[in-house]
């Protein structure tokens, strides 16, 4: 019999080991091999064309050839990243490497999350999602901070050993993502065609979003809040030691921001009964109000606003989810949720250089 919640607990192993490491700081990893911030900036970019390129298809196979073979191909891109970072000795083994891991990012984004809402769906817990989802923001969220806390250590021990560490903490992954049970809502046509399935899921997923325009909407707007609060904690970094923060204090008050995010994790699971509207409008107003605190010079009161921002941003996501995943048809679920991400993508790669220009000058 189907033990969902063996299942469940394998998808957090999975999620786990499939973030912890030494090499969260890369940035910080190539600067201090001497790589220049240009090609630091360019290797970003590699990462973020790789993604756009990939992350739809990557979701198209997840839901004609199973979620679980996608989530095992992306440990495998990962392992795959760090190894030729280990033995890099040139800017285009970087390059190579980060497009890897770009890729081990697309083949995990929707997989994970489709592959736990049927699981959750088949046993009728459905419900029980939106909890899910809280608990993988609060893995991610202590995964980044034991990366910031530890990249200090990183760059002692060299990237070699930082990178290895990725490449074990895979291997583990990949013997956890063994033992998870691929689930079908709907069972595969017995003539299958490889392009005849790859080809309709992608039709039937632009048909249903464009029949869906709020699921289309509820996509867009929650991506666009969640680009506004990544761009404040990636500037929040450069501004903190303009603003005379003590080195020492720099990642904890990074940290701090992290937790921000595992508190409205855990708060909007309180508030099931609150409108969606509420949240949208309390999480938008709270984000520009983080906004407005980090230019006020005051490194203090800046964390606070990243905190807040945090705390907003991961509180909204998880209520769009959780209603996107009972809107979304199964069979289409890692596509759609892939194109969630494309669209964030998309909203990034514009917002990056105006948000750059708006904070150097506010």
């Amino acid at each position: 019999m189907f033990n969902i919640k063996k299942q469940i607990r394998k998808l957090y192993s999975s999620a786990i080991f499939g973030q912890i490491s030494l090499s969260g700081a890369w940035v910080a990893i190539l600067a201090a091999r001497g790589f220049s911030l240009a090609q630091i900036g360019f290797a970003e970019t590699v990462f973020h064309i790789v993604s756009i390129m990939f992350e739809i298809p990557s979701g198209v196979l997840a839901d004609v050839f199973g979620r679980k073979k996608t989530l095992i191909i992306s440990c495998i891109m990962r392992i795959l990243g760090d190894l030729v970072m280990i033995v890099s000795n040139n800017f285009t083994l970087v390059c190579l490497s980060i497009a890897f891991h770009a890729l081990n990012y697309n083949f995990a984004s929707g997989s994970g999350d489709a592959l736990a809402y049927d699981s959750l769906k088949s046993v009728g817990q459905e419900e029980k999602f939106e909890r899910y989802a809280s608990n993988q923001v609060v893995i991610y969220r202590v995964c980044e901070g034991l990366s910031t806390l530890t990249a200090g250590f990183a760059l002692v021990l060299g990237y070699k050993i930082a990178y290895s560490t990725g490449v074990l903490s895979s291997v583990i992954q990949l013997f956890i993502l063994a033992g998870l049970v691929e689930i079908r809502l709907e069972a595969p046509e017995r003539d299958f065609h490889i392009w005849k399935e790859i080809s309709d899921c992608f039709k039937k997923s632009f048909l249903f979003l464009k029949e869906a325009r709020r699921a289309m909407l509820l996509m867009f707007t929650n991506s666009l809040i969640g680009a506004m609060d990544i761009l404040l904690l990636f500037f929040l970094q450069a501004k903190l030691p303009m603003a005379g923060i003590p080195k020492w204090a720099l990642g904890l008050a990074l940290l701090s921001t992290q937790a921000g995010g595992i508190i409205g994790a855990k708060l909007i699971l309180g508030a099931k009964h609150v409108r969606y509207r509420v949240i949208f409008v309390f999480s938008t107003l709270t984000i520009l109000t983080g906004i407005a605190l980090e230019h006020t010079g005051l490194y203090i009161v800046m964390t606070f606003g990243g905190f807040i921002a945090s705390m907003a941003d991961d509180a909204l996501q998880i209520r769009t989810n959780a209603i996107l995943q009972e809107m979304f048809p199964s069979e289409q679920r890692a596509t759609l949720i892939s194109i969630e991400s494309f669209t964030f993508s998309c909203i990034m790669i514009v917002l990056s250089p105006l948000a750059g220009v708006f904070f150097a000058w506010w």
